[in-house]
């Protein structure tokens, strides 16, 4: 469960929006919410590194402040929207339709470390950390692995039997190992990472559509750039009647596409939805405006965030799967009708 990414007091009159509440827990954002203390939030400002029309501009996200328009404003520049940042001039004459991250004519390019940004560099450096002290312990004893090269071994070995080998083939598995390995623990990790709720944990990346999209992308391109003979033989001469071939190749072509199209939207559903079920349960308590509901609501979130961990491991587990499978079907020497 992500943390909240507000990072402005409310007033403790304003009406409960359960709706606001969770797309500040599941959205990026360019702070770490930490709490709140007599109304007011305290909150840990991410760097803003913005390329501009003048070059260069780097500052904090503490730095933006309440106009008297309600923007969040920084340096009298720049524009936050939505966790956008604009230019302030080019800003005032946008329709509301133009106000997205896609109008890259009317905004700098935003290289800031988010949340998201923060915890993907995060678990970068656990998985090195895991990884490397695993391979100094086997240099140092080549027996029976022991600690944490006893609790990662039969996970790797799972990946090579189970995921790798089976689907790709004992000849070519070992090519791609490298990659499953590094998506499995990656979007593991990221996983577990969103479901702790307090800083410097609680980012939601995996429950980002762009950073699902980069992954399945990915994927994507291994098997593409991977394929063999056989593969785009079977997309442009799919083993039917010639007459059929101008039906068939849109088909076989845009099912290139939905493969990965179907990885990025399957990761992101399933640990979006899981945020959003444990942050509806817990927006009962206020809807309801009684402590009487937070023992129901208390067990729900419980067995919700138990459940999450299950889930945690499975979609990673899943995303390792299909990648392997769609880059097994790339490169087998023969077709299977």
């Amino acid at each position: 469960m992500a943390s909240a990414s507000g990072g402005h007091s409310e007033s403790a009159d304003k009406e409960f929006s359960a709706t606001e509440l969770i797309n500040s827990h599941i959205g990026d954002a360019h702070e770490f919410h930490i709490a709140d203390w007599n109304g007011h939030a305290i909150s840990l400002p991410l760097p803003i590194i913005l390329w501009t029309d003048n070059g260069l501009e780097i500052f904090s996200a503490s730095e933006f402040h309440h106009d008297n328009t309600g923007h969040h404003v920084a340096k009298e520049k720049f524009v936050r929207y939505n966790e956008v940042i604009f230019y302030a001039d080019k800003f005032e004459t946008l329709k509301e339709e133009d106000k997205s991250a896609f109008n890259f004519g009317a905004r700098p390019l935003d290289f800031s470390i988010t949340k998201n940004v923060f915890s993907m560099l995060m678990s970068v450096i656990i998985l090195l950390i895991l990884f490397i002290t695993v391979a100094r312990s086997y240099k140092k004893n080549s027996m029976a692995p022991k600690g944490l090269a006893g609790f990662l071994e039969p996970l790797v070995i799972f990946v090579r039997d189970d995921i790798a080998i089976p689907n790709i083939g004992e000849k070519k598995y070992g090519k791609y190992m490298p990659y499953l390995l590094t998506i499995f623990f990656f979007i593991w990790i990221n996983n577990l990472i969103g479901l702790i709720p307090f800083f410097p944990f609680s980012s939601n990346l995996t429950g980002n559509i762009y950073f699902t999209f980069v992954m399945a992308f990915i994927t994507f391109l291994i098997t593409t750039l991977s394929a063999n003979k056989a593969y785009w033989g079977h997309i442009f001469a799919p083993p039917v009647p010639k007459a059929l071939y101008p039906i068939m190749w849109p088909v076989e072509i845009i099912g290139m596409f939905t493969k990965p199209f179907a990885l990025m939207i399957r990761l992101f559903a399933n640990i979006t939805a899981g945020h959003i079920i444990i942050l509806s349960l817990i927006s009962l308590i206020y809807i309801f405006k009684t402590v009487a509901i937070a023992p129901v609501s208390g067990a729900f979130v419980l067995f919700m965030s138990v459940l999450e961990m299950l889930v945690a491991a499975l979609q990673a587990y899943v995303f390792t799967l299909l990648s392997a499978l769609f880059i097994g079907q790339a490169v087998e020497e023969h077709d299977h009708h």
